[in-house]
């Protein structure tokens, strides 16, 4: 546990986050962060335990610290870890008042974060030791600090991603599905296949994530999740492609901004290259007015190897940020030598 640290407007002590009590305060001082930083994701209280539910890697009793000042969120730090491809990932998320930034606070968080990865490895918690390790986070072009930071603390940037945008009144380019496949409503009977086809269509991307039966219920058990919003196109009972959207009203109230995420444009291999993403956006988008959405949004890796980058600028979107991942060997702890 990092030691008390004197800051200009108080000591800053350090504790466990409690599941019972502490969503509402994590979720105001992520939105107060986010809404300096002009990032885009406020999240409620309800939002935040269901974002924070356990999962294989990562428990909010023990995988997050707050950091406070007479009893008020100042900081706050979660890592979790992750099996990608041929690693396992330690994501860190760190979050610091902006009163406060510079003041120590968010260096503290960050050797919290990096030890308490560490020992997860050294006591067998921490994902696979036959695999190589590495410490990650993730931080906005725009947001001051995070790069002097990460340099500082021997980070490199692995990869860039882009936030891209469109205006929903913008003009649609005119990109019918390829003939044979269809768009059905969602049903509930439909999700497995979906989530299946999904989850294939990424498994050629940077890092794929190895999802768990956890994370296909956390999925579905989103707050607000509105499958009318989903496009998913049918060969048969085959999925081709998806895009999988989310509108959240009150956090766009927050925002001050009726945006809708684009969270999942994915093609399975048999039906790339054949326009079946061009085709689920457009009908993404009319279906977006329709819900009196004024911009959509989504994140792309700028190296996507399925061109996915010049299909979105082919209908309409345009980069609005740029996204570092930072990447940091871990050294796994040689067991035999304990």
């Amino acid at each position: 546990m990092p030691a008390p640290l004197t800051t200009r407007l108080g000591t800053v002590t350090f504790r466990p986050f409690d599941p019972k009590a502490d969503f509402p305060a994590a979720a105001d001082l992520i939105s107060v962060a986010h809404g300096h930083d002009d990032v885009d994701w406020r999240p409620s209280a309800e939002v935040m335990a269901h974002e924070w539910g356990d999962l294989p890697g990562f428990d909010a009793s023990t995988d997050v610290l707050i950091a406070e000042i007479d009893g008020a969120a100042v900081g706050l730090v979660n890592v979790d870890w992750r099996a990608r491809s041929d690693k396992v990932v330690h994501q860190i998320e760190l979050w610091v008042r902006p009163s406060l930034r510079r003041q120590g606070i968010g260096g503290g968080l960050l050797t919290w974060a990096e030890e308490h990865a560490r020992a997860a490895v050294a006591e067998g918690t921490g994902g696979s030791t036959e695999l190589s390790h590495e410490l990650g986070a993730w931080g906005d072009s725009d947001v001051s600090g995070h790069t002097e930071l990460a340099a500082r603390r021997g980070y490199a940037v692995a990869r860039y991603f882009f936030e891209m945008r469109r205006p929903i009144e913008a003009p649609i380019p005119d990109a019918p599905l390829p003939a044979g496949l269809e768009v059905r409503p969602v049903t509930p009977e439909q999700y497995r296949a979906i989530w299946a086809a999904d989850v294939e269509a990424f498994r050629d991307h940077f890092e794929a994530a190895v999802r768990t039966e956890a994370d296909f219920d956390r999925w579905f058990t989103a707050p607000g999740m509105d499958t009318t919003l989903w496009q998913v196109a049918w060969a048969g009972d085959e999925v081709a492609g998806s895009v999988l959207t989310s509108l959240d009203p009150e956090e766009n109230e927050r925002i001050g901004l009726k945006i809708a995420w684009l969270n999942h444009v994915s093609v399975r291999r048999p039906w790339r290259k054949q326009g079946v993403a061009s085709g689920l956006i457009a009908s993404t988008l009319r279906l977006l007015r329709h819900r009196d959405a004024e911009v959509a949004a989504l994140g792309v890796d700028a190296e996507n190897p399925t061109g996915a980058l010049g299909v979105y600028e082919a209908m309409g979107f345009t980069r609005h940020k740029t996204g570092l991942m930072y990447r940091k060997p871990l050294t796994v702890p040689d067991a035999a030598a304990g």
